[in-house]
């Protein structure tokens, strides 16, 4: 748990049984993956994966306490037709119920229908990042890229990354299928596109615990 505090990034290895990786990638092979993220919302095949008994919810009890509840899912699917890159940049949104304007919650963006929303850096703070991993990663394959660290700074403005990622360095996520990696959420990451594509995909939730002020509240999963 130091390590990651310290670090923002920390492998979790066969947190998957292999058993569970399949009936996960058979839960989800329906849902379309026409874009690069795919929100997952109301998915109840994932549930009892990401809830306290799961052994996602589990993991991230161990590093922000026994509250620890999924408040976002996205399914990330590289493949040699879906081959894209992001820049470095830290995620600084949460997905909420409805739009409420709360003194330091903003600006406001809809994304797939859903609210989102920048909080004040306290609650990123609060918050863990876990990515499960369906197929194996390697250097080759699009791994995720980070600044171990840069979690520690708070928010990061634009102009700045480039500064903050050189003085942080880099390091890369390789992963098995069935590995998890948790990530500080403000940690500064990027993903480049693979070499030598192949199928890779990511289910990436954040955690977080207890409510939100002035009657806003997290949308959940």
């Amino acid at each position: 748990m130091t390590d990651l505090h310290a670090h923002g990034a920390l492998n979790l290895p066969r947190l998957l049984p292999a058993a569970l990786v399949q009936q996960l990638c058979a839960d989800l092979a329906p849902f379309p993956l026409d874009r690069p993220g795919l929100r997952l919302h109301g998915v109840t095949a994932v549930a009892a994966l990401l809830g306290p008994d799961g052994p996602l919810g589990r993991a991230a009890a161990t590093f922000i306490g026994p509250g620890a509840m999924p408040v976002r899912a996205v399914l990330f699917d590289k493949s040699p037709v879906r081959n894209w890159a992001v820049g470095w940049h830290q995620d600084r949104v949460i997905a909420v119920k409805e739009r409420r304007d709360v003194p330091g919650f903003g600006p406001w963006s809809v994304k797939e229908g859903i609210n989102h929303v920048a909080p004040p850096v306290e609650v990123l703070r609060g918050m863990i990042t876990l990515r499960l991993h369906l197929d194996a990663v390697g250097n080759d394959n699009a791994p995720l890229l980070y600044a171990p660290g840069s979690h520690r700074i708070g928010i990061v403005p634009v102009e700045q990354v480039p500064e903050m990622v050189a003085r942080c360095g880099v390091e890369t996520s390789l992963a098995q299928a069935g590995d998890a990696w948790a990530y500080s959420t403000l940690i500064l990451h990027a993903s480049e596109t693979a070499s030598v594509p192949a199928r890779r995909r990511v289910l990436h939730v954040d955690y977080a615990v207890g409510p939100l002020p002035g009657g806003l509240e997290w949308l959940g999963i």
